[in-house]
C-alpha cells in the first residue's frame, strides 16, 4: 500500500489507439481503463520518463506500448484537465513528476499477485502531417484567398461601374466572404461542437455582423486578410517544419552488410547491430555510427554540425549516421545499434522538443476559449453602453459617427489576438530548425528562452574542453637510445586492443609508418594493461603498477614520474624499458568560446575530477575564470548548486555519465552530441552535435535572438491591439482600418519569425 501511494497510478489498461484525438484525454483514458481485462496498474513518471505495468496473465507488450504511448501523447496536449475524468469514477491526485489516478480494487491481496515490468518510454511522432500534406494546406489556403481576392475586387468594380443590377456588388462580396471565410467556418464549428471558441469564431461573427448592417465590402475585406494571413501563417510553419523534417529525410533505411563469409546483403536499418561489418558506397548515407577498417573517403556532415566543409575520413575514425559519403568505398564496423546512432538520437530529441513549450508560449496559451469569450462578452457590453449610455443609433451609420453595432465589429476585430497567439510559437519552431541545421538541439522552447538567461557557464574538461582523445606525445627508453623500439612494439602489442589509449599508440604507429610486427598469446591484463610474445619475446604494456610490484620495484622507485600533464604507460621487455607519455588534447575552438564569452561578461567555472595539476594547467591555458579540481560526481552538484544559491543561473556543459548530476542541477544542461553518453544527453535541455564546443556560442546567441524576435512580436502584437481598441472606442476607427491593423499585425509577426530561420550562425 506503500508503494502504491507514493508511486504508482491504477488503471485498467486497454486499447484506444482509435481514439479520436480531440476528444479530451481523460475520455481516452477512462475507455483505456475501462477495456482491459489482464492489467491492473501503471506507474508513470514523466520526470524519470519510467513505465512500468502490473499484469495478471498474459498481455500483448506491443499493443500496450502502443496504447500507452497514445495515452502520453493526449496527456500531454491536454494536461490540465482533470476534472472531468471525475465523471468517470477515478480520482486525480496530481504528485511531483507523476500523476496519480486511483480506482478502487476489487480485493485488497489482489496487488500481491500482480506481475510488473516495465515497458519502453513511448516515442513521439514528429508531426502528424507530412511535408505534402503541409504544402498542400497552405497552398489550398493560398487558392481560397486569390479566389475571395478576386470575388472582392468584382464587387468594387462592380460597385464603381454599376454594371448590371444594383445587387450584383453585394453577390460578389458576399462570394467573397464564402471563399475567404470557408476554411476559418470550418474551425470555428468543430470547436463550438466542443465547447471552445478562438480566434476563428471571431472573425466568422465579425463577417456575419458586417453582412447584417449591409457592410458587404468590409466583411469581404476582412476574411481576404485573415484568409491571406492564415496562409502566410501555415506557409511560415510549412518551411519551419520542412527544414526540421529534412533531417528526418536523410535517415538511411537500409544497410549494405557484408556477412562473414563475405556476402553482401541489403537489411532494414533496424537490423543493423553492434559490430557488423557494414560497406557503404560513395554517395551512400552512413547506416550507423561506425569505425572504417578499410578504405578511405570524406564525409559531408552539414546536417548534423553545420560544417559545409567534407571531413576526411581513414582508417579507425568514426562515422556518423545520417552523414554522407563522398567519394570513398569503405568497410566499417559497426560501434552501435541503429537505434541507438547520432542521427536517432537527434531526431528522438527533436520529436520530443516539439511537444515542449516554452514558459512565454504557455502564456500565451491562456489567451484560448477565456480569451475569445472575454472579447465577446466586452463586444457586447461596448455595444449597450454606446447604444443605451451614449444614445448612438444602435445599427445605423449615420454622417456624425458609426452606429453602436459597427463600433462593436470593429472593436471585436481589433482586440482579437492572432498576432499574440503566432507570436511565441512561430519564433521558437524557427528557432529550433535554425538550430538544428547548425549543429545546435534545443529540446524545446524553455531551453530556447533560458539560455540567454545565463550568467554562469561550468564546464566539464575531460570531452569538452578537451577532446578526450589521447594523442602520443613523446617515447622514451631506460637507457635512452631505443625510442624506436619501444614505439615499435607497443604499436604491435595495441593494434589488437581498441581501449583509448590503443588508438592512440595506432595512430602514432601509423602516423611515423612503424612497421607492424605479428603478436601471439595477446591477452588483456584487467586494470594493468596488455601482454603477448614477440618472437620469443614476452613484453607487456602497463601501468607503472607492474613494474613497482615486480623483480624491479627497488630499480622503479629511481624511474622519473610523469608530470600532471601526461599519462603513461610503460613497456617491458626482457632486455627493454620504456615508456610511452599520452596527453589529452584540448579543443582548437574552446579558447575562442572562452574568450567570447568573457567578452559577454559571463563567467566561466571549470569542474573536472582530474588531478589539480592537470586542471590547472589546462585551466590557465585556456584562460578559463575559475578552477576546481578533483570532484566527484556529488562535489560537482554542489558545486552547481553552490552557484545556483548565489543567484546565479548556471548553465553546465558535460559528456559523461558522471556529469548527469550536475546537468540534472543546473539552470540549462548542455551536453556533447556525439561523445556524450546516454544519461547525460538524457539530462541536457541543449545538444552540440558532433561535439562541437563551438557551438555553444551559437546556441547562446541565437537564445538571445529568439527572445529579441519574441519580445517584438508581443510588443507589435499588444501594441496594435491597445492602440486600436481606444480608437475603435471613441468611434475613431473604421472597420476597413481595424481589419487592415489586425491582420498586418499577425503578417508581420510571421514574417519577422521567419527571420530566425533564415540568420546564419556565425
Amino acid at each position: 500500500n506503500c508503494f502504491r501511494k507514493f508511486l504508482i497510478i491504477e488503471m485498467k489498461v486497454g486499447n484506444h489507439s482509435n481514439a479520436d484525438p480531440d476528444r479530451p484525454w481523460v475520455v481516452g483514458l477512462s475507455e483505456f481503463l475501462r477495456q482491459s481485462h489482464n492489467t491492473e496498474a501503471l506507474l508513470f513518471d514523466r520526470e524519470k520518463r519510467k513505465i512500468s505495468v502490473a499484469t495478471l496473465g498474459s498481455v500483448d507488450e506491443s499493443l500496450l506500448s502502443e496504447s500507452l504511448r497514445r495515452t502520453i501523447e493526449l496527456i500531454q496536449e491536454h494536461p490540465e484537465r482533470y476534472e472531468e475524468i471525475q465523471k468517470h469514477g477515478i480520482l486525480v491526485k496530481q504528485m511531483p513528476g507523476h500523476i496519480l489516478l486511483e480506482r478502487g480494487v476489487p480485493c485488497m491481496t489482489a496487488p500481491k499477485f500482480w506481475k510488473w515490468r516495465e515497458i519502453a518510454w513511448p516515442e513521439f511522432s514528429p508531426a502528424e502531417s507530412s511535408d505534402e500534406h503541409e504544402a498542400d494546406e497552405w497552398k489550398l489556403m493560398a487558392a481560397f484567398a486569390v479566389v475571395c481576392g478576386l470575388f472582392g475586387l468584382l464587387g468594387v468594380f462592380a460597385r464603381q461601374m454599376e454594371w448590371g443590377y444594383a445587387w450584383l456588388p453585394d453577390v460578389f462580396f458576399i462570394g467573397s466572404m464564402i471563399a475567404g471565410g470557408w476554411e476559418a467556418a470550418k474551425d470555428a464549428i468543430k470547436d463550438v461542437f466542443k465547447g471552445q471558441v478562438d480566434i476563428h469564431f471571431l472573425m466568422v461573427a465579425v463577417a456575419l455582423g458586417a453582412t447584417f448592417i449591409g457592410a458587404f465590402a468590409e466583411g469581404a475585406l476582412l476574411l481576404f486578410l485573415f484568409s491571406t494571413s492564415g496562409a502566410l501563417e501555415h506557409f511560415a510553419l510549412y518551411r519551419t517544419k520542412r527544414e526540421i523534417n529534412a533531417l528526418f529525410k536523410v535517415a538511411p533505411k537500409t544497410a549494405c552488410v557484408v556477412r562473414k563469409d563475405g556476402q553482401e546483403e541489403s537489411v532494414p536499418i533496424e537490423k543493423v547491430v553492434k559490430e557488423d561489418r557494414v560497406l557503404v558506397r560513395p554517395g551512400d548515407v552512413f547506416p550507423v555510427d561506425a569505425r572504417i577498417v578499410s578504405g578511405s573517403t570524406a564525409a559531408d556532415e552539414s546536417n548534423l554540425t553545420g560544417e559545409a566543409n567534407p571531413v576526411s575520413k581513414e582508417v579507425d575514425d568514426v562515422v556518423y549516421s545520417g552523414t554522407l559519403n563522398l567519394w570513398g568505398a569503405v568497410h566499417t564496423v559497426a560501434l552501435k545499434s541503429a537505434s541507438e546512432s547520432s542521427l536517432q538520437k537527434i531526431i528522438r530529441l527533436i520529436r520530443e522538443a516539439q511537444h515542449l513549450k516554452a514558459p512565454s508560449q504557455r502564456f500565451t496559451d491562456r489567451f484560448g476559449t477565456a480569451y475569445t469569450i472575454g472579447v465577446l462578452g466586452l463586444t457586447l457590453l461596448m455595444f449597450c453602453f454606446w447604444w443605451l449610455v451614449l444614445d448612438i443609433t444602435p445599427f445605423v451609420n449615420t454622417e456624425k459617427s458609426f452606429s453602436a453595432f459597427y463600433r462593436a465589429m470593429t472593436l471585436l476585430v481589433v482586440v482579437s489576438p492572432c498576432a499574440l497567439v503566432i507570436s511565441i510559437p512561430s519564433a521558437i519552431l524557427a528557432a529550433i530548425a535554425n538550430g538544428a541545421r547548425n549543429g545546435v538541439l534545443f529540446r524545446g522552447g524553455a531551453a530556447l528562452e533560458k539560455m540567454s538567461e545565463i550568467d554562469v557557464v561550468a564546464f566539464d574538461k575531460t570531452g569538452t574542453l578537451t577532446t578526450g582523445e589521447l594523442t602520443v606525445e613523446r617515447v622514451e627508453s631506460f637507457p635512452p637510445g631505443r625510442e624506436s623500439e619501444v614505439a615499435e612494439t607497443a604499436y604491435a602489442l595495441e593494434n589488437s586492443s581498441t581501449h583509448p589509449i590503443a588508438r592512440a599508440i595506432s595512430a602514432y604507429g601509423k602516423q611515423k609508418n612503424l612497421p607492424l610486427r605479428e603478436v601471439k598469446q595477446f591477452r588483456s591484463i584487467t586494470g594493468q594493461g596488455v601482454s603477448g610474445r614477440l618472437t620469443e619475446s614476452r613484453v607487456v604494456l602497463g601501468r607503472r603498477e607492474l613494474l613497482e610490484k615486480g623483480p624491479l620495484a627497488d630499480w622503479a622507485k629511481e624511474l622519473p614520474p610523469t608530470d600532471a600533464q601526461h599519462l603513461e604507460v610503460w613497456l617491458i621487455c626482457e632486455d627493454l624499458l620504456g615508456r610511452i607519455l599520452l596527453k589529452d588534447q584540448i579543443r582548437d575552438s574552446s579558447a575562442l568560446v572562452l574568450s567570447a564569452l568573457r567578452e559577454r561578461s559571463i563567467a566561466t567555472i571549470m569542474l573536472t575530477g582530474d588531478r589539480s595539476q592537470t586542471a590547472v594547467d589546462i585551466g590557465t591555458h585556456l584562460g578559463i575564470g575559475e578552477i576546481r579540481s578533483a570532484l566527484s560526481p556529488e562535489d560537482k552538484v554542489n558545486a552547481v548548486r553552490e552557484l545556483v544559491e548565489q543567484g546565479k543561473k548556471v548553465a553546465m556543459v558535460g559528456d559523461g555519465v558522471n556529469d548527469a548530476p550536475s546537468l540534472a542541477a543546473a539552470y540549462v544542461s548542455v551536453a556533447m552530441g556525439a561523445r556524450g553518453s546516454d544519461a547525460a544527453l538524457e539530462q541536457s535541455e541543449v545538444v552540440l552535435m558532433n561535439d562541437r564546443i563551438e557551438n555553444f556560442l551559437q546556441a547562446y546567441e541565437l537564445s538571445r535572438r529568439t527572445r529579441r524576435i519574441i519580445r517584438q512580436n508581443i510588443a507589435l502584437a499588444l501594441g496594435t491591439i491597445v492602440v486600436m481598441a481606444l480608437g475603435a472606442s471613441g468611434g475613431l476607427v473604421p472597420l476597413s482600418l481595424g481589419v487592415f491593423a489586425h491582420e498586418g499585425s499577425t503578417v508581420l509577426v510571421c514574417l519577422n519569425s521567419l527571420r530566425l530561420l533564415f540568420v546564419k550562425n556565425r
